[in-house]
């Protein structure tokens, strides 16, 4: 897929005063400045009656308490062309019951939605829960901020865990520094300060914190209590500052007021990241456990403060292991205690502070990003997985969300003067294995695949190195290729095996053609004739299977051979009795056992009897083909390629590891080959699901492949990827690309440039 250029990021945005205004700003700044050229914009949510003037950063407002508001916005975000919307949930700030109103706007969405819950509710009411149930089902991705919220989808609204994505609140990325500076600019040196800072409402527990001050100043005297922040706009809206007079007035009673100071202002970053750097402790005295997540929490935390906290959910992951205080709810003793305890000991506080601000550096906001970012990548492979899921066959084009775009970064990079590498070490080229002639005739059937209109053609003289190797690799005195050869271009071997000669003949046959240069497919035809008569004396049916391949574009390119003509009948003939010689009821196929490269084989059939008008082969083609996709489709019905621990074994069913591309690019090839030789529109929904593989749609839900460079893993274990990118894989992928990019094209209205990569039709 094209790189992500444009995101919509829905949700409250500031001037408007609340914590999700706050999030979705910063998150907004630190998206926009992760990639060059990106545009990330915000579509904010407008609380009614209220009129902000908004930065250049929203986009567009919608009014909570107008439907024709979020519809108005899903058009204009459609034809703004947004890769991925990224909405900001909460209960409360979208209009309808329970805040049904935001599924007009989803419903009607075109790219992935990518959803973050800033709340997870463990006890939702039935409106809430057919809300919140809704919104997971229109969603490729959840995004939660604390273990517990995955742990509370999986179990209360099971959703998949492969679907939910942890991603800490972000955080500012400020130095560590002491508090003392920062005190003497804001007036408070030589006091021992405790900081709360947030919009003031009754779930905060100040009053906790304010009950606790009289014990705090018995061991402390110096100590401060700052509050900082204006009271929530919804409470001043409903009763005024009623709330906040009454926080004053317990001060009073107390007789603590020269301890306790409210600052009623909603502030900026910078001066509030100048607050949090002055106070010694952070308090969080909330009282709901259900508190999923707190910015506030996350920010004092990632600035290294010594936090005191009741146990909510954000606070208990947070500050476990040492990395903060947690008192109980509602218990005004405990609290004076510990943090009495906590500012009298210097050595633990700063031990604590050392550690909280080094468990925080993964949460920078830059970090955060990358997180993000990579969640919706990730969503838009899985919004595509969907929609072929729904409807793999849909016959209307622009329903289906667009193929990867054809990315060639990390094959070119596993490409020297010589050849193709074998190898990798992760994404780095190993050039200890060399090169092989297997890897390098795949590379000369993918230049031939770039040659199709709508790809980008490899340039002449990459596809010149390929057939270079090819040519070097045919060694005349034995008429047969060579396979293996060292990095210092020395040979290992005399002769290939019969597979990686078949293999060869195939991309030769393929580049006579269809190579874009006259004087290379003359090349290729002769180099074919010279080194096809080996191939009457194989005995492998794969290599039979991949020299008909071949024949199949040879005779294309060469109608008048005759000695091509009929050695094409011989070796089809030769695996329609493999076929015959093996086949039972319950065992559809060639060998005795399933190994590597298996759809091939009847591929080869189905095509063979395509040029020939032979309907014997065309049928035990097919019979074979649908009788292997039973043994590669899964219970939950993805694709599961045969694994090479089962190679060798005599008519068992096939391992499910280890997973490799090669099975993959040769299903797909044989499913679009069934398709033309039969108008059964399953065909390619086959081709389509078993491409789906690569992007995750299989055993581990795992994407084998990073659409951004065109690099793909070596394979699926039983518990994870191969994390290795060799050359095999990344052409095989690509293999496979080119070819579900083609039947795109021949399936779209070819006038359309924006239907051109839709898939499925």
């Amino acid at each position: 897929m094209t790189p992500l250029g444009r995101i919509a990021l829905i949700g409250n945005s500031l001037p408007r005063r609340c914590g999700i205004a706050t999030f979705t700003t910063d998150l907004q700044r630190a998206i926009a400045n992760s990639r060059p050229n990106l545009v990330a914009s915000i579509v904010a949510m407008t609380d009614h009656g209220q009129a902000y003037v908004y930065p250049d950063s929203v986009a567009l407002q919608i009014r909570d308490d107008s439907i024709e508001s979020y519809r108005r916005a899903a058009a204009l975000l459609n034809a703004g062309r947004f890769d991925v919307a990224c909405l900001q949930h909460e209960f409360g700030i979208f209009g309808g019951e329970a805040g049904s109103h935001i599924l007009e706007l989803l419903s009607r969405l075109s790219m992935p939605v990518v959803t973050t819950l800033h709340t997870v509710l463990s006890e939702p009411t039935p409106a809430q829960r057919a809300i919140m149930d809704r919104i997971v089902d229109m969603s490729s991705k959840i995004v939660v901020m604390a273990s517990k919220g995955r742990e509370l989808l999986c179990s209360v609204y099971r959703v998949p865990g492969e679907k939910i994505e942890i991603i800490a609140h972000g955080i500012p990325d400020f130095p560590f520094v002491e508090p003392d500076a920062a005190k003497a600019r804001l007036g408070f040196s030589g006091r021992s300060v405790i900081l709360t800072f947030g919009l003031l409402s009754p779930s905060k527990g100040i009053e906790i914190m304010i009950d606790a001050m009289p014990s705090i100043l018995k061991q402390c005297p110096e100590a401060v209590y700052v509050v900082l922040g204006a009271t929530h706009p919804n409470l001043v809206r409903d009763q005024g500052e009623a709330y906040r007079e009454s926080l004053m007035k317990r001060v009073r009673q107390l007789g603590v007021e020269d301890h306790v100071v409210f600052l009623d202002q909603f502030v900026d970053q910078a001066t509030l990241l100048e607050f949090i750097s002055m106070c010694d402790i952070y308090v969080t005295p909330y009282l709901n456990e259900a508190q999923m997540t707190s910015g506030t929490l996350a920010y004092s935390f990632g600035l290294g403060k010594a936090v005191v906290s009741t146990p909510y959910w954000h606070a208990r992951e947070l500050l476990e292991d040492g990395r903060g205080a947690l008192v109980a709810f509602n218990d005004a003793p405990e609290t004076g205690r510990t943090i009495a305890e906590l500012l009298t000991d210097k050595p633990r506080r700063q031990a604590m502070r050392e550690q909280a601000y080094a468990a925080s550096r993964p949460m920078t906001w830059e970090r955060t990003a990358e997180r993000y970012m990579a969640t919706f990548a990730n969503g838009r492979q899985s919004h595509w997985l969907n929609a072929v899921a729904r409807d793999p066959m849909a016959a209307d084009a622009s329903q289906i969300p667009v193929a990867p775009a054809m990315q060639t970064d990390h094959f070119l990079s596993m490409c020297d003067d010589t050849g193709l590498l074998q190898h990798a070490v992760h994404s780095v080229p190993d050039r200890l294995h060399g090169y092989c002639v297997d890897d390098n005739a795949r590379a000369l059937l993918l230049a031939c695949a770039l040659n199709e209109p709508g790809e980008q053609p490899l340039t002449d003289v990459l596809t010149g190195r390929f057939a270079a190797f090819v040519q070097h690799a045919w060694n005349p005195d034995t008429g047969r290729f060579r396979n293996f050869m060292g990095y210092d271009r020395t040979w290992l071997e005399e002769k290939g095996s019969e597979d990686s000669h078949g293999r060869t003949l195939w991309a030769l046959g393929q580049c006579a053609r269809r190579d874009a240069s006259g004087a290379r497919r003359r090349w290729a035809a002769a180099l074919f004739t010279e080194a096809l008569p080996i191939a009457k004396s194989f005995d492998s049916p794969r290599a039979s299977a991949f020299t008909l391949l071949g024949l199949d574009a040879y005779c294309a390119a060469i109608p008048d051979d005759r000695r091509a003509r009929d050695l094409r009948r011989v070796l089809a003939d030769r695996l329609m009795l493999c076929l015959e010689s093996v086949e039972t009821p319950e065992w559809i196929w060639f060998e005795e056992g399933l190994a590597y490269d298996n759809a091939r084989l009847p591929e080869a059939l189905i095509v063979t009897g395509l040029a020939t008008r032979n309907r014997g082969y065309i049928d035990a083609g097919l019979k074979s083909l649908r009788w292997l996709m039973t043994q590669q489709t899964s219970p939950m019905g993805h694709f599961r390629p045969v694994g090479t621990a089962g190679f060798g074994e005599q008519r068992r069913p096939p391992h499910a590891f280890d997973q490799q591309p090669v099975e993959a690019t040769a299903t797909i090839a044989a499913c679009l080959t069934a398709l033309r030789a039969e108008d059964n529109a399953q065909w390619k929904a086959e081709a389509i699901n078993v491409f789906a593989w690569f992007l995750g749609s299989n055993d581990l839900s795992v994407a084998l492949v990073d659409t951004e460079t065109g690099s793909c893993r070596d394979g699926l274990h039983p518990d994870r990827a191969n994390e290795n990118r060799g050359g095999e894989s990344v052409v095989c992928y690509l293999l496979g690309l080119a070819e579900i990019r083609q039947l795109a094209r021949v399936s779209v209205n070819l006038t359309d440039p924006v239907a051109l990569c839709a898939v499925g039709a």
